[in-house]
């Protein structure tokens, strides 16, 4: 999400004249777009301001930003303790960026605006996206979930969504300039609903849109996901056959303190539906360790839940409390060192649940789009399956952005590897 505002100021300012440079010390804005969702990344923020505020020492004239969720949520704490910040912005004032900036030629105080909207979705405004092989489409912003451990609510506003016709006609201009892939995005992105039009409807149409190679969607939730979304994604062969899935925990108990709407039972079943409608789906999911009241019985239903669905993948977390949510204020906080055993318990099983699934993929051909040169070897091509498997194999005569047929030989770790079976269609 905060790529696709990235994009999205990027835009602004360059309607108003100024260009991006890959040089910090020549830059005249400075900003940062901010993340709350957990402590490690608001540490990150404070510390880049540190390295932003040397650069205007040298250089007095620099305007520096903060952008986003941490804009709004630590916004008093940026004024009293950051003087040197000339912008903070909320994700829903975007476009009020350029007047600040007007204004800021005149008036050195700190400009503020964390105003939440009911209606901002910047519908109209295209973001400026470097050339690519993926594209992100914001299709609805805000949450109403309100799980107990979550800023979101606070931070980014309740649901509204974006029309139809505004985001097909993003994704036809994102094709249009070569882009293979679409990714749809949202807080709940299953919970868009533009004047009673759920989200299948949408993504149905989107994916008769002439030329768009792959279609991918992220991040719902468990609650919105239905048998008519899933029988979308099987009616078209561009749906990417993936689907996060955030657990969060396998415990019933904490779950409900969670606030998360659904029980471990409706979950597997579920996740076993997911793969009855879409064989071989790949199914990652989401994982917080150590919540408020886990006891070592609620941790191991988790692992019972990842033991009979066994994700392909997991991010997964220590639970990191955030001012203004709920479960700051539990008093059944879990010791850090417990968190810290459980955490590499799920990840040991995790790693084996990957291994095993990978496992499948050996001697069968996947067709993968080739996204960028692999990491490791500049000879190889790196690319994922529909199902969202990173798989790495030589050049020989493929291009970027490519659709090839490969084999797969062997597996380690997340990723397979393999070599072209038959190049089946250039992007």
């Amino acid at each position: 999400m905060n790529v696709s505002d990235s994009e999205l100021v990027e835009s602004l300012l360059i309607k108003e004249g100024y260009q991006p440079t890959t040089n910090i010390n020549k830059a005249n804005l400075l900003f940062i777009n901010t993340c709350s969702i957990r402590e490690h990344a608001e540490d990150k923020v404070h510390s880049q301001l540190g390295r932003f505020n040397l650069l205007k020492r040298n250089n007095p004239g620099i305007i520096i930003g903060v952008l986003g969720c941490m804009a709004q949520s630590l916004k008093h704490d940026i004024l009293e303790n950051k003087p040197y910040v000339d912008i903070v912005l909320g994700p829903d004032s975007y476009r009020k960026l350029p007047d600040l900036l007007k204004r800021h030629e005149f008036d050195n105080k700190s400009l503020v605006d964390t105003k939440l909207s009911k209606f901002e979705v910047y519908d109209n405004l295209f973001p400026n996206r470097k050339n690519g092989v993926n594209a992100w489409v914001t299709i609805m912003r805000g949450c109403d979930k309100f799980c107990s451990f979550c800023i979101v609510p606070f931070t980014r506003g309740r649901e509204r969504s974006r029309s139809i016709d505004g985001i097909i006609n993003e994704v036809k201009s994102a094709v249009k300039n070569g882009f293979s892939e679409i990714t749809l995005l949202g807080q709940n992105v299953n919970s868009y609903n533009y004047e009673g039009l759920s989200f299948h409807v949408l993504l149905d149409k989107i994916a008769k849109i002439s030329g768009l190679v792959r279609l991918r969607y992220t991040s719902p939730h468990p609650q919105d996901i239905t048998i008519e979304l899933l029988k979308v994604m099987a009616e078209h062969d561009n749906i990417c056959n993936s689907i996060h899935l955030p657990l969060q925990s396998g415990s019933n108990k904490i779950l409900k303190r969670m606030n998360r709407t659904y029980t471990n039972t409706h979950f597997i079943n579920l996740a076993k539906k997911i793969r009855q409608i879409l064989p071989n789906a790949g199914i990652s999911t989401d994982i917080i360790v150590g919540f408020p009241g886990e006891s070592e019985a609620d941790f191991y239903e988790t692992l019972n839940v990842m033991e009979k669905v066994k994700f392909d993948s997991a991010y997964t977390f220590k639970y990191s409390p955030r001012k203004g949510t709920k479960a700051m204020g539990y008093d059944d906080q879990v010791n850090e060192k417990i968190k810290q055993r459980r955490l590499e318990k799920l990840i040991s099983l995790q790693s084996l649940h990957t291994k095993q699934r990978n496992e499948n993929f050996i001697g069968k051909i996947e067709k993968v789009l080739i996204e960028k040169e692999s990491k490791r070897d500049e000879r190889k091509w790196s690319g994922r399956t529909d199902s969202n498997k990173w798989v790495v194999f030589e050049k020989e005569d493929a291009k970027l952005k490519d659709i090839v047929e490969v084999y797969i030989k062997r597996t380690s770790g997340v990723t397979l590897f393999g070599e072209i079976y038959k190049k089946v269609k250039a992007a």
